[in-house]
């Protein structure tokens, strides 16, 4: 029992617990409304375009989290612009703006002098957080769970049917541009844990693991919670014992547990099938 309770004795360790319990709740709310919405790809392309924000902030000095926020906007609403102006689809249109960005944030990083390493910035670094880290995904953490909980039914409705949410008077393009803003701000709180890199996993996963083991959105909102967190505190607590980087063991644990709902679902539904005949 000792031994399996040694990942608790090191101060490091305390910190990847904390700000996994802290970063679950929200991407994990967030995941929900990004696959039913099918922005996954929205959410990929987001995570990469912040780092010419980071690298920027860094050299005029500003904190590192408000030139991710502002890069994640810039890349949202650029893509935006450029699906409604143009016959490019909009999938193509977020691979170049977002690969675009990427290439001028490793670009940029190339030609400063840090002591930050790139790959810390692209994969984070859990084991290596600060008060600072945890105040900032902590108070972001509440504003985005409070956002989403509470206009739930509102974002649920413009992620099925926007022309049925305009027609019964609900401010769809605050819904959207809203949805945006927590987006960019979640991926802030993320880049510390799992960074630019392994984002996408933590905003996608919870929310299709939920998806497949779920038949009411309630439910999905509350099992994404579940399998976020619980994929956290456990990708950090295997990492200590197979000597891997917590944020990649946290994205592989979620992967095997979205293989294993996939499965499941695949059971149960053959199963159905045969009790129909």
């Amino acid at each position: 029992m000792t031994d399996l309770l040694l990942p608790f004795q090191f101060p490091f360790m305390h910190g990847a617990f904390y700000i996994a319990l802290l970063i679950g709740p929200p991407t994990a709310l967030l995941s929900c409304f990004l696959v039913l919405k099918g922005w996954s790809l929205m959410g990929d392309a987001v995570s990469h375009a912040v780092l010419p924000g980071v690298v920027l902030a860094y050299i005029v000095g500003l904190p590192l989290i408000v030139g991710a926020f502002i890069a994640g906007m810039v890349c949202s609403l650029l893509t935006g612009y450029l699906d409604a102006n143009s016959r490019v689809r909009q999938d193509t249109v977020m691979g170049v703006v977002f690969s675009g960005m990427f290439g001028f944030g490793l670009v940029l990083y190339t030609k400063i002098e840090t002591n930050v390493h790139l790959d810390h910035i692209l994969f984070g670094n859990m084991l290596g957080v600060t008060a600072s880290d945890l105040w900032t995904s902590g108070i972001i953490g509440i504003l985005v769970s409070a956002a989403l909980l509470i206009g739930w039914k509102d974002l649920l409705l413009h992620a099925f049917d926007p022309a049925q949410a305009r027609a019964i008077g609900l401010p769809v393009n605050l819904l959207h541009y809203g949805l945006l803003v927590i987006l960019s701000l979640t991926i802030v709180a993320t880049l510390k844990a799992v960074g630019l890199i392994l984002a996408i996993g933590l905003l996608i996963a919870p929310g299709a693991v939920a998806f497949l083991l779920t038949r009411q959105f309630k439910h999905m909102l509350w099992v994404s919670v579940l399998v976020s967190t619980s994929s956290l505190l456990a990708g950090v607590y295997l990492s200590f014992w197979i000597g891997s980087d917590p944020g990649p063991t946290v994205i592989l644990v979620m992967t095997a547990l979205f293989m294993a709902a996939f499965v499941s679902r695949l059971i149960r539904n053959r199963s159905q099938e045969t009790s129909a005949v």
